[in-house]
This record gives C-alpha cells, structure tokens and sequence, in this order.
C-alpha cells in the first residue's frame, strides 16, 4: 500500500473525480478478489463469491476477461463527497454476502462448519458507496509494486504472511538493484526490506 499515492490523488483531481480505486488485473479468472464493474449505469464492486463461472471466465475479442480488474481497496474520496453524498446515505447501505456460516448439530453435539454456501450476511464495505459517485476514476496499478495481500494462515502457498513477505522482499532487491546496488549473501533466500522512510517508491 502506498499512502497518500501522489500518483493516484493527481489522477483522481486530473479527472475531476469525487471518488477513485486502484485495480490490478486479476491473474485467472477465479482469483479471489472482487472486480470493479458498473450495474445500471453505476460503477461498484462484484465480489468474486457473487460472480457466476461464465462471468468469470468471460474474455473479450482480445483474451482479457471482462470481468478482470481486480479491486485492492486502495480507494479516494472528496471531502465533499463523503460529507454530502455518503454520510446522509449510509444508514442504507448493506451488501448481500453468501458466506459459509457454522452452525450447531444437535445430532453430533457440536458445532459444524459448513463446506458449501449455507446462508448470507449484510455486510457494509467501503466500496459500496461506488454507485453514488457521479464521476469515479479508476487506475490501473502494477501487482508487483502495490499488492501483496494476507488472507490465509501461515504455510499457505498464497496470501499468507510468507507470500507477503517474499513478495515485499523482491520488491526491495528490484528497488536497490536499480539504484545499483549490489546484493550480497543468499541472494534468492535471504529477506530484504527497505524502510519507508529511505524509499518511497524505489527513488533515492
């Protein structure tokens, strides 16, 4: 995540846009991550749960899926826009989530977890208030530099701290060999960070 992208707000003010998301194309079509789309005309998020196997799959004439550009939360939003569209209109926001919820076997005398969608919850995300944006600006941002996500436990082959973490570190090695730096040690193994405060985005 790059706070306070310099990148990003001058796109979105470039625009004229009151509300902006950063997308990265997904890298099949059933990633796990929601897709920026329009409904009716409106621009909003398509949680990848709510996405049906040919929406997913569906390509253009070029081979690009439709739905593919991938939502990462980054998000911009006006001042104004919060305060006099989003604010007197949040109360009604709820998404629709069809969610694998445990529930108690009396039978069994335990608690079970479902391994199939088995209800839904009404769940309010910061992306929902997409549809009220009478201009919204979307940039399309580079995996490698901005997305290494966290959603699965530690040992898991993707989306866990361990993925993060390598990923972070290859971006750091990326940054210092372009500075003309030259690496030492386990080149391929070791771990490399560079603090925020040195670099920014790979400059310095």
């Amino acid at each position: 995540v790059r706070p306070a992208d310099p990148v990003f707000i001058g796109y979105c003010i470039d625009q004229g846009a009151d509300c902006g998301n950063k997308v990265l194309w997904k890298t099949g079509p059933h990633e796990k991550v929601g897709v920026v789309a329009t409904r009716g005309g409106k621009p909003c998020v398509v949680e990848y749960s709510d996405l049906s196997r040919e929406m997913a799959e569906m390509t253009d004439q070029g081979g690009r899926l439709v739905y593919g550009a991938g939502n990462i939360c980054n998000h911009y939003y006006t001042l104004s826009f919060i305060r006099d569209v989003v604010v007197p209109n949040v109360g009604n926001m709820y998404h629709v989530a069809s969610k694998k919820i445990p529930t108690y076997d009396f039978a069994l005398q335990k608690t079970v977890k479902p391994t199939k969608n088995n209800g839904i919850k009404l769940e309010s995300f910061i992306f929902d208030v997409f549809p009220l944006s009478q201009k919204m600006a979307v940039l399309d941002v580079s995996r490698e530099e901005e997305f290494a996500p966290v959603k699965n436990a530690p040992g898991s082959d993707s989306d866990s701290p361990d993925t993060a973490r390598k990923l972070m570190s290859e971006l750091a090695k990326k940054w210092l060999k372009t500075a003309g730096a030259m690496l030492t040690g386990e080149v391929d193994s070791d771990g490399c960070e560079i603090g925020p405060l040195s670099s920014y985005g790979g400059e310095g």
